[in-house]
């Protein structure tokens, strides 16, 4: 426990570092600040997957089953997801707004939840239902993090352009249409998976008789924010409306997403320690 306590505080120390510096590559051109965040994400990376490596050891499986686990995995997948992006062209914004996001993920992880808590074992009937529903939604939520992410640059840029200040951030942004274009696919990419989870969830419940959890608040919750998401491929396909309607759809959804999962707290559907 103290080694992975110690490997968690010094990634997230770097974690910390590398924002930094990513933050002055935005702020100013800066491409050595620019080369060193990159570096220390990738020390971020692989200590957060020694880390992964030893509580597998330990339990003798993935460690999924807690938020504190589903946390963990959406911080790893924006460390991933934000070392990818660092190799496209106009990407670094996309890069400190997804680093931001891993980086408040795994502070709060730190200082709020323990691998302890809220734990899945009282569904062994449906273990293997639980592990494809948490796997599933993890990357749906990395997914629409990355749509939300460009929705919001796409405001800012649009914001930018139409009151005509035009500045270093704006040439280094990709353009309205490759950020509305990339809002799509990964929401295009998010919504199946989180349907599929919900899916899968809902068998689980059925197979366990506990369909008393379909009256929790957290099913609508879940329910109204993919529905926000399917107006917006609605739209999207439609073709009728302006990409700043469409990256305001985009950003309401992701705000659901996180509703429901701040809900965690006062519902009794990931209340999953019972007897």
């Amino acid at each position: 426990m103290l080694l992975l306590n110690g490997i968690y505080d010094a990634a997230l120390l770097l974690y910390a570092l590398s924002l930094l510096f990513v933050f002055s590559d935005c702020l100013r051109r800066n491409p050595g600040g620019k080369r060193l965040g990159t570096g220390l994400l990738a020390v971020v990376g692989l200590l957060q997957l020694t880390g992964l490596a030893i509580r597998f050891s330990q339990e003798g499986g993935l460690p999924i089953f807690t938020p504190y686990d589903f946390l963990f995995w959406f911080s790893f997948s924006m460390v991933v997801t934000s070392f990818a992006v660092t190799y496209t062209r106009g990407g670094e914004f996309t890069v400190l707004l997804l680093s931001m996001a891993g980086f408040s993920v795994f502070l709060l992880n730190r200082v709020w939840l323990t691998a302890e808590d809220h734990t899945l074992q009282s569904w062994s009937a449906v273990h293997g239902w639980l592990a494809m529903h948490v796997i599933l939604a993890n990357l749906s939520f990395a997914a629409l993090t990355l749509g939300m992410v460009f929705a919001i640059m796409y405001l800012f840029l649009h914001t930018k352009l139409k009151n005509k200040k035009w500045d270093d951030r704006v040439r280094r942004l990709p353009s309205l249409e490759t950020m509305d274009k990339y809002s799509y696919t990964a929401i295009l990419a998010g919504v199946p998976l989180l349907l599929a989870s919900l899916i899968l969830a809902g068998l689980s419940i059925v197979a366990e008789g506990r369909i008393p959890l379909f009256q929790d608040t957290k099913v609508l919750t879940t329910l109204t924010g993919l529905g926000v998401y399917i107006v917006y491929l609605v739209l999207k396909f439609s073709g009728r409306r302006s990409g700043t309607v469409m990256a305001r759809w985009a950003i309401a959804g992701y705000g659901f997403i996180i509703l429901n999962f701040l809900l965690n707290s006062w519902s009794e559907f990931h209340g999953w320690g019972g007897e």
